[in-house]
């Protein structure tokens, strides 16, 4: 007899549910969450798994390679797709009737699932997210000092982030009390634009040692940020059909919504992976206003421009980044500055 069973993780515990193929409840149990303890009890001789289901989560890469080495035949299912199933199914939620309807949803076939990422992509992506915090964190603070700073009057004004210390030095040095209080933060902030550096080339020295980063960054526009951004977010290319779904993954392309005569087109879903949705419409900016050098893809940017504005014309261009980038990633070839004999010019279309 076939057996499924559906996982519901939290941060200490994670409550199991298995039925058989009938609907049968078999068994439900709590565990520790951890990769042994959930192989532990489901490696009981009685039952055989035909799939074993957990909701994507901040655990669950982490579990699903725990129980994938363990040879289980474990799925990684879609967190909205659940929950729409769940609410349809349980009008009470806890973490025991979530166990049911997910082993349920393994035992009808009824979920979506997603892709969990190797574990090379997973560091990549953790050192991307880290340099990024710690930029976040020195703007923020470099803001917050002219903020207290424009309360005595004290405007810093546009300055380069190399000569912001000498900058505040300069405003404060005629209110030493006031000094006082700053120079905390100016080493805070220093400490902070110290350790942002160090990441920051850590993430060009990997794109640069990374023969796929460096082709992707023939590209005009894509530097090494938006190269390994894009390389640690696909991290499959094969498990696309057609290079244009990247586009729909990654949130650029518009809503749809579509009922009896009514149809209407609205703006881009913003749904999928929001820091290289982002990086890729910084990379857009770029090519169209920056890059002096004439391409066939800023031409068809341009001609975008001409119609819908400019803003619209660059999210369509980093749109047709993603594709044009997953295209080059297949095929193995660099970016091609002319029309002629461009590999994007079948199955890649936008």
């Amino acid at each position: 007899m076939k057996y499924y069973a559906g996982l519901d993780v939290s941060v200490k515990e994670t409550s199991v549910c298995i039925v058989d193929e009938s609907g049968k409840l078999c068994r439900e149990k709590k565990v520790v969450t951890h990769p042994d303890d959930l192989v532990a009890v489901l490696s009981e001789p009685a039952f055989h798994f035909e799939r074993i289901g957990l909701e994507a989560g901040p655990l669950s890469q982490w579990l699903f390679e725990g129980l994938a080495k363990a040879g289980f035949a474990v799925v990684c299912i879609e967190t909205r797709h659940t929950k729409a199933f769940l609410k349809a199914q349980q009008p009470n939620k806890s973490d025991r009737n979530d166990a049911r309807g997910i082993a349920h949803m393994m035992r009808v076939g009824l979920f979506k699932d997603v892709h969990v990422k190797t574990l090379t992509s997973q560091k990549r992506r953790a050192l991307l997210t880290a340099r990024k915090l710690l930029q976040e964190k020195a703007i923020a603070m470099e803001n917050d000092m002219r903020g207290l700073l424009r309360n005595f009057g004290l405007k810093v004004g546009t300055i380069r982030a190399f000569k912001f210390d000498e900058r505040i030095r300069e405003l404060v040095e005629a209110a030493p009390d006031l000094a006082e209080i700053i120079e905390p933060l100016l080493a805070a902030r220093r400490k902070l634009r110290e350790e942002f550096t160090k990441l920051d080339r850590k993430v060009r020295d990997e794109a640069r040692v990374d023969p796929v980063c460096r082709q992707l960054m023939t590209v005009p526009g894509v530097g090494p940020i938006v190269a390994l951004a894009y390389t640690s977010t696909i991290d499959i290319p094969s498990r696309f059909r057609h290079s244009r779904a990247v586009g729909a993954v990654l949130g650029l392309t518009p809503v749809l919504n579509q009922s009896g005569e009514s149809s209407r087109i609205g703006h881009v879903s913003l749904c999928g992976d929001g820091m290289l949705r982002g990086l890729l419409y910084e990379a857009a900016q770029v090519l169209l206003i920056r890059v002096k050098k004439w391409s066939w893809l800023k031409a068809w940017a341009m001609n975008v421009a001409k119609r819908h504005g400019i803003k619209k014309a660059i999210v369509a261009l980093a749109r047709r980044l993603a594709v044009v980038l997953h295209r080059m990633w297949v095929d193995g070839s660099e970016f091609r500055w002319t029309r002629e004999a461009t590999p994007t010019t079948t199955g890649a279309t936008a």
